[in-house]
This record gives C-alpha cells, structure tokens and sequence, in this order.
C-alpha cells in the first residue's frame, strides 16, 4: 500500500490500514463463502429396540447420577427406564426412573455408589431396548486429570464428529465439559439435542460428561438471565428467558439434571430450577457456576452506544458509564456458593471454575472482518464491578477458569486493581464455527509474551478491564475457522496445568501433530492468585500431614484471604497488607490455628513448627 499525505493520518489510522493489508484481512477479504445450509432437523422413526438415544453421568460424593435420553414413545409403550449393573457376569437392576414425557428424559440417582471401580451400566426399556456404558471409577491414584472441553455445536453441520470422538479416545480423559450452546435450533432443543446424543454417544457413554446450557440452548441469540424474569425479545437484551418456562425446565432437565445436587435448589423467578454446584474428579475440584442466571439484561440500564444496546461501537464511549448501579454479573447466591467452594478442600488437590463464558472482553471483530466493536455486553467483562466481585472469590481458591461461546479460543490472565493479580482462564475454540470473531487489537500489548503470536501481553479490554493475552486462535480460510476444542491438564505432583488447544481436524496421534500457534500454555497452580505480596508470614513447616490445606484470615476483617492445599510440608504465605492473621492448617479433626501471626518483610529466617 503506498500512503500520500503521511502526515495527515493519525497512528491509529494507519494501523488499522496495516491490519487491513494484514495476510489475515486479506484471507477474511476474500470472496466470501456462502454459510452451508442447515441440514433438515428431523426425529428419526426408531425401533423399540433403539428407543434409549444416550445417557449422560456424573459421580460425585458417591453418588451416581444418570441421565437417560429417550427418543418418543407410543402411548402404549412402558413410561419406566431401569438401570441395571455388571456383577459376576450377570445383570443386576439397580434402580428404576419415571420417563418425564416433555423431554423424554428418564433421570436416575444411586446413592452409596462404589467410586474405586469400573462399573459397567445399561439402561433397559421395555423388553428390547438396551443402551450399555462404563461408570469410570473415581481416578484418584492418576497424577494427571485431563478435561476435555468443547463449546458451540453449530447446526450447519449435524453430521457425525469422528475426528473428535477418535482424539478423545487416544487422549484418554477423565471428564467432558460441554460449556454451552450444544443445539443451535432454537425452540426445537429435544430434535437437536437427540442430535448432539448421536454425535458425541460414543464417548459420553464412557465418560462422566458435564453438559451446561447457554443460549442457544434456550433458543435465544443471548442470554441475559436477569433471576428467571420473562424476555420480550429473541435477542434476549431485556434480561430474561423469551421461551416458556416448560420449555426452559425441559432444556434443563435434559441437560442439567444427571450433575450433582445443587448448591441451593431454591428456583428462581416463574419456578425455573437452578443447577450451580461443585464437583470433585480425581482430587480436581470443580466448581460448575451457572454464570449468565442471574446476569442483568443491558437494555434500559445502559445507553445504547450501537446497532444494538449489547454492541457499543463507539470508539470515544466511557467504560465507566456502562458500570452501572444494580447490573449484576453473577447473584449473590453464586458468589456465596463461590466463597463456600473455594474454602472447601475435602477430596481436593486443585481447583477450576467451570462456566459458559470467560470473564473478560476478548474479541474485537464480530462476524465479519469489518465489524469492530469496542465493547460487547454480552461478554462476561460487563459489568465490570460483577466481573471483579467473581473473580475475587475465584482467586481465593487458586482456581483455573474454564470456558466457552466466544467462538474464538484465548487464554487470559486476569486482573482487577493490577494486571495479573487474579486468574487464568482457557476460552475453548467451538466445535463447528460460522460466527467469527477476531482478537485483533488496535495497538500492540505491553509486555508481551515471547511466542508465534502478535498481539499478546497486557491490555484493557473495552470495559477498561485489565487482561494479559497468552494465545489465541484467530480464524483463517485454513484453519476451519478456528475450530477444536481443548484439553486441560491437571499434575497434581507438580501442580502444574497445561492448556492445549487442538484443531478440527488434526489426528492427536499421527507424528508432528500440532496445536494451534500459541499452545500448549503451562502455568503453575499458584499463578492462579498471580497478586504481588505486600508482605510475608512466617515460613510453616508440617510434620504428621502431607500437602495439608492452609488458610489465611485477615484478623482486621475477618476476611478469609485464600485457601490452598500446599504442595509438600513447607509454605511461606504471603498476604496483601501489613497486619496481624490467623492461619489455620490441617483439615477435618486435625486442624492447628494460629492467631495473632504478625506479616513481616523480607526476613526468611522465622519459621513455625506445626505437627498435625
């Protein structure tokens, strides 16, 4: 490009000149290909043989709870589903469950469940009909947990996944977290979600699966929960569910009611149920946080600042002036149940927040190469008090955030006063993607990271939000859009957690097999509460107990500062203010608290023996 009359464009000018000459604009600019059409969503007639489409489960606390997904029944047919166990070669009925006819769902729940072994299941209806799987055993004595996690099952596609279903094989996970937006056809869930059972049976059959609704699920553009209130728009920005309650139960229902008991089951506005609640899998604790149930609706709290009152456009707008009085991110409920979850240790050596989306800002170009927009309401960066309030009780629990519908994968260290001082969170790339977005900022990030990608380092997202960008996963016409998914790996030796991020496409077993630019990404556990110490406690040496759970009490406030399980018998706490603590070690019967601990500087020298 030959620029004239150099001194009359400003730097910003110029380089969104540069970014429009970029290979990647130039991929983006291209004679743009049409979307396929949607296949026909249609329920297929199925013998009686072949009635159970799948099951979906989940083990937690010894107890098993499972899903069964039905396809229709006749009116003469059985309304009871029995779940039956292997023992000694044989088939023994274990429980039965009511069919719920709006769904065709049949949900089990077995207490006393036996977690140190591989159990095989089958789900029996009527005389014929048999669907068979494996209730993995707890995998506590495995040093590495690995998730995999998907999110946005577009509907242009609804054919089978088998280069997902073969990696995942190979990989050889513990769990599966499906962060949203697994049916795409909006007020046909039941047709789209057998869909989704038939694509993904093969492994959800084996694995306990976490499955978690976000908007299309609920047949909306976006979800504003606003605490159950009632929609009066599709596109969701007045806050609420558009869809009738019975048809939120039923998404719920089907996607929601095999996952552990929730936190309080208390419904929220119109009777709609709620699901928030912990998890615990091979001593990885997770918490599933349900983040957009109570999330405040843009319109009629904020001006419109675009074409839509959740896109603001304007490039001059005051971040400031979105924050408003009375939006909320997450409820009060769920921030207590975070306060709650990130002190709870019990069966626990790591942590992660499980959640629809991630809590920042994270794209500036949306659908098409030229759309920037400044700030998107529809992001967990908005509103940023809600965003700080989360973050801040997730960071006490020294927890990785996991999540998705950003169809655009990123990794993200958080901050609230400084950069870095919270959190990491992996956004996953979707698993088919025909709504881009781009991370493509206007001016290069300070300090960035060293690495095949541009734009990283530290920067404020459009809600003047600080974020420090590690990867992302732009699209291109070679890369599918950016599809994939991602895996996340637990070491509970070295309390060290790699983020993959693998493309559609690629055999994970074939020699050279790459992720995208930027990845694999390893952080340490206590990168999870990146805050620069203001001071130190004394050094706390523990005999009697391996790793024991520490946790530090502001005694000017009360507050509980964090909570962590200690890798070893040796820690140095470090707190955020000159001040007296209390530090409380051990758990269950074996707890030693020390009040009165006064922080110190610098000094190494001073420990404290603690026996337990």
């Amino acid at each position: 490009m030959r620029l004239k009359h150099f001194g009359a464009v400003t730097l910003v000018t110029l380089i969104f000149a540069a970014l429009l000459t970029s290979p990647l604009a130039a991929q983006a600019k291209k004679k743009k290909q049409p979307r396929p059409k949607r296949p026909a969503l249609v329920i297929p007639k199925v013998g009686k043989d072949e009635v159970i489409c799948f099951a979906l489960y989940t083990v937690h606390n010894n107890i098993l709870k499972l899903t069964a997904q039905l396809y229709p029944l006749e009116a003469s047919d059985p309304k009871v589903c029995r779940l039956e166990i292997k023992q000694n070669g044989q088939w023994k009925q274990i429980a039965t469950a009511k069919i719920i006819e709006r769904g065709w769902t049949a949900p089990f729940r077995v207490e006393k469940w036996d977690s140190t072994k591989h159990i095989e299941y089958r789900v029996a209806h009527g005389k014929t009909a048999y669907y068979t799987g494996l209730i993995r055993k707890d995998p506590v004595d495995k040093n590495e947990i690995r998730i995999a996690a998907f999110t946005g099952n577009s509907n242009r596609n609804r054919g089978p996944r088998p280069d997902i279903i073969a990696n995942i094989k190979a990989q050889d996970v513990d769990l599966l977290f499906f962060s949203g937006d697994q049916v795409y056809d909006h007020g046909r869930h039941y047709a789209s979600w057998l869909v989704f059972g038939r694509q993904f049976g093969e492994i959800i059959r084996n694995h306990p699966t976490i499955t978690i609704p976000d908007d299309h699920d609920v047949g909306q553009a976006n979800l504003w929960g606003a605490g159950g209130r009632k929609s009066n728009t599709g596109a969701g920005h007045d806050g609420g569910y558009f869809y009738p309650v019975e048809f939120v139960k039923e998404v719920e229902r089907a996607q929601t009611s095999h996952l552990p008991d929730p936190y309080d089951p208390t419904p929220i506005q119109r009777g709609i149920g709620v699901y928030y609640t912990s998890m615990t899998v091979g001593g990885i604790s997770l918490a599933i946080i349900e983040d957009r149930k109570f999330k405040s609706g843009p319109s009629g709290l904020v001006p419109k600042q675009g074409p839509r009152p959740d896109h603001i456009t304007d490039p001059n707008y005051d971040p400031k002036s979105v924050d408003v009085k009375g939006a909320k991110l997450l409820g009060e409920r769920q921030l207590k149940f975070l306060r709650h979850w990130a002190t709870d240790w019990q069966g626990a050596e790591m942590k992660a927040v499980l959640s629809q989306t991630v809590f920042a800002n994270a794209a500036h170009l949306h659908g098409r190469f030229n759309y920037r927009l400044h700030a998107d309401l529809d992001s967990n960066g908005w509103p940023q008090t809600g965003r700080n309030k989360a973050l801040a009780e997730i960071r006490k629990g020294y927890a990785l955030m996991i999540g998705g519908d950003q169809h655009l994968a990123t990794v993200i260290h958080h901050g609230i006063d400084d950069w870095n001082d919270a959190g990491y969170s992996f956004c996953v790339p979707s698993i088919i993607n025909f709504y881009n977005r781009w991370w493509l900022p206007e001016k290069l990030g300070k300090n960035p990271i060293k690495g095949p990608l541009k734009y990283t380092g530290e920067f404020k997202d459009g809600f003047d939000n600080k974020v420090t960008m590690h990867a992302y996963a732009n699209p291109t016409d070679k890369n599918r859009r950016a599809a994939g998914y991602g895996l996340i790996r637990f070491n509970k030796r070295t309390r060290k957690i790699t983020m993959e991020c693998w493309p559609r496409g690629v055999d994970v077993t074939a020699e050279g097999a790459k992720q995208y630019p930027g990845w694999p990404i390893v952080i340490d556990q206590e990168d999870n509460y990146g805050r620069k110490a203001v001071a130190y406690l004394p050094t706390i040496r523990v005999t009697g107990q391996s790793n024991p759970v520490v946790q530090v009490i502001d005694e000017s406030s009360g507050e509980i500062v964090y909570t962590l399980r200690i890798n070893g018998r040796k820690f140095r706490p470090k707190v955020f203010k000159p001040g007296k603590y209390t530090v409380k070690v051990g758990e269950g019967k074996r707890v030693k608290t020390l009040k009165g601990i006064s922080s110190q500087g610098t000094d190494t020298s001073k420990t404290i023996e603690i026996e337990l």
